[in-house]
């Protein structure tokens, strides 16, 4: 076994770094690229170094503090209390703290910071260890990096939500970007028949990775051609509740993980409704960060049942411009930062 390194500024070379910083909420005009102090792990906590980190949605929620009321769950009243954004990112560990025992200096992992401080779009970042996992040895770090939101979204939105199961029609609404690429593969790698449902540029792309069936929706309204589903994840969809309910078979499930403020009130308050009046079962999925979860994509990347798409890379210094991209909606998979 490697020997603990003790996170001290001779051994880790330096106390500075470089790192994208917000100091006030706003458009990504108010991030700056700017050198900062490295941060130095507690007992529980391992610093890594950065190779990449992806942008996820969570990042322009927090980023503009919107919905406002985000600023009284903990993210900073009047100002943000997590100063770098990125949570999810893969790179190496640079040292461990004395009480870890699941890693050690020289270890590839990927994780999800969304619980310990956030901090990814920088050089270094130091997380505790149940954030992470180790990240497997046939993917890149720019492909690890894309996993722990977008694709534990996608997990978590099918089985723990949706309670996939095998033989079951299942369609996917957004399948095109961050979370969706991974929805479809998953749902295949679960034994389900897949309908996606993309714009007219992802319609190739989304039958590349897996999908059964693709609807081009600028093209046709699936909840008005008459086919039912056992499940429907709706990711960054438009429809409302009622127009899903009808698409659903009569104890289909419907999970929205992602959209409109409209669609997720809808989802919140009028789906429990649904369920408890009828046999289908409506309602949301917020990604919740798991290191089973984590393992278990792993496990399925490991075994090539899963391929992370990579629309754009950036670099650090331009994680405003990464932001932007996100932002207008037209991504293919994941956006990520290399750092």
């Amino acid at each position: 076994m490697k020997p603990i390194v003790v996170a001290t500024p001779d051994k880790l070379g330096g106390t500075r770094m470089k790192a994208i910083v917000n100091t006030t909420y706003g458009s990504p005009d108010v991030l700056q690229f700017k050198e900062v102090a490295r941060p130095t792990p507690q007992d529980n906590e391992v610093l890594v170094q950065v190779h990449a980190a992806s942008v996820n949605a969570a990042e322009l929620h927090f980023l503009k503090a919107d919905p406002f009321l985000m600023r009284f769950m903990g993210f900073g009243l009047l100002k943000p209390k997590h100063t770098i954004l990125g949570a999810a990112m893969a790179g190496r560990v640079e040292a461990v703290g004395r009480n870890v025992t699941q890693f050690q200096p020289g270890d590839e992992v990927f994780g999800d910071l969304t619980k310990c401080g956030w901090g990814a779009f920088a050089e270094y970042v130091c997380a505790s260890e149940d954030a992470l996992a180790l990240k497997p040895a046939n993917v890149t770090f720019e492909e690890a990096a894309a996993v722990p939101l977008g694709g534990i979204t996608a997990l978590q939105g099918l089985r723990a939500k949706g309670q996939i199961q095998p033989g079951q029609q299942v369609l996917i609404y957004g399948a095109g970007g961050g979370v969706g690429t991974f929805a479809v593969q998953l749902a295949k790698a679960f034994g389900a028949e897949v309908t996606a449902v993309c714009s007219t540029t992802n319609v190739d792309m989304i039958r590349s990775i897996g999908a059964d069936h693709v609807i081009d929706y600028t093209q046709e309204d699936f909840t008005k051609n008459g086919q039912r589903y056992d499940l429907i994840l709706a990711v960054n969809g438009y429809h409302s509740i009622s127009a899903y309910k009808r698409a659903l078979h009569p104890e289909g499930v419907y999970v929205m993980t992602g959209g409109s403020n409209a669609q997720l009130f809808q989802a919140m308050l009028l789906g429990p409704l649904v369920s408890r009046t009828g046999r289908q079962k409506m309602g949301n999925s917020a990604h919740k960060p798991n290191q089973k979860d984590l393992m278990f994509m792993k496990e399925l990347l490991e075994a090539s049942k899963v391929k992370p798409v990579i629309d754009r890379r950036f670099p650090l210094r331009d994680v405003a411009d990464a932001i932007r991209y996100l932002e207008a909606g037209h991504a293919q998979g994941k956006v990520v930062i290399t750092v």
